[in-house]
């Protein structure tokens, strides 16, 4: 005789809303998220991939644009003006060689891309913007974040080694740490092990290079919308309009604020500060999304890629430099 037991609560079901809330509540870095998003994946504890990754996606668009509230826009915007010409090309360049490079590896085209401007923007936070525009799966996602946050790691303890060896003055090494390094939380652990000089500057020139996000979301979206047009003319149907960034616009519209009001700087910084926990989250459910069978198609031409793309780059520039100063 079959007897009828209490049915219990399935961890499954509450691990992954817990999981966000620890993201959330504690000091988790970035990296760590994203891991801790992959772990629970392997368990097959996401039984919505469609719902949580459609959840990541919002977190993403609004952790961006309250990031906006952190950053001091005429300070920032000098910086980008004195480097235009530099971050120009240097970005124009790792984007059509790491394009060409992806081809070469035969390594998915939006999982390539993002690489490709992780390494020339700002790392993390340009895959997450970009990523809002696109909506790739979450393996390709993942997958950019995952080489991102390994390369920023060693550039974390590799770059002030080299730079006091190489006796670079503080503000060579804050322009090559800005260049070179993916992600403005890595450019600032550098210059802090560098010295108080090299922070200050170190920290806005990246700052700076990061509003390229802006007209590289534009360019994206504009992109995928003549993608999607192509493939419904295909179909009969009518066209898609123009999917406007407006996390893009609100990130612009943000900063502005808190420097035209500077009694609402206070307040900006706890934005700031609540916006990164979101995007942590954000990557958090970025990772749960690589449920078992995604995680066996990603394999190590990826990494290759990041560091075909990073090496090349802190070298050149830190030659070009030398030679300018």
């Amino acid at each position: 005789m079959k007897i009828n037991q209490p049915k219990l609560l399935n961890y499954r079901e509450w691990m992954i809303p817990a999981g966000i809330l620890l993201v959330i509540c504690t000091p988790v870095s970035g990296a760590l998220a994203l891991g801790l998003g992959v772990g629970i994946a392997q368990f097959g504890c996401n039984r919505s991939p469609r719902r949580w990754s459609d959840c990541a996606h919002r977190l993403l668009q609004f952790s961006i644009m309250g990031l906006g509230a952190g950053i001091h826009l005429p300070m920032v915007v000098q910086a980008g003006l004195n480097g235009l010409a530099m971050t120009f090309v240097s970005i124009s360049l790792i984007l059509l060689g790491g394009t060409l490079c992806a081809r070469l590896l035969h390594v998915q085209r939006e999982t390539g891309f993002l690489i490709c401007v992780g390494t020339a923007i700002c790392g993390g936070s340009a895959i997450a913007a970009v990523s809002a525009v696109m909506r790739p799966r979450s393996l390709h996602s993942a997958t950019a974040l995952a080489v991102v946050f390994t390369l920023n790691s060693v550039a974390l303890m590799v770059f002030p080694w080299v730079g006091h060896m190489l006796d670079l003055s503080d503000q060579l090494f804050a322009w090559w740490a800005a260049l070179a390094i993916h992600d403005t939380s890595s450019v600032v652990g550098a210059g802090l092990a560098y010295s108080p000089e090299a922070l200050m500057l170190a920290t806005t020139v990246k700052l700076a290079r990061s509003l390229w996000i802006i007209p590289i979301a534009c360019v994206v979206s504009y992109m995928y919308r003549e993608d999607a047009m192509e493939k419904e003319a295909h179909c009969g149907q009518q066209s898609v309009r123009f999917p406007l960034p407006w996390f893009i616009l609100g990130f612009i519209f943000v900063a502005a604020v808190v420097w035209i009001l500077p009694e609402l700087q206070a307040v900006g910084q706890i934005v700031f500060q609540a916006s990164q926990r979101i995007l942590t989250a954000a990557l958090f459910l970025i990772g749960a999304g690589m449920v078992p069978t995604l995680c066996r198609q990603v394999g190590c031409r990826p990494l290759l890629l990041g560091v075909l793309l990073w090496i090349p780059t802190s070298v050149i520039s830190l030659l070009v430099l030398q030679f300018l100063s």
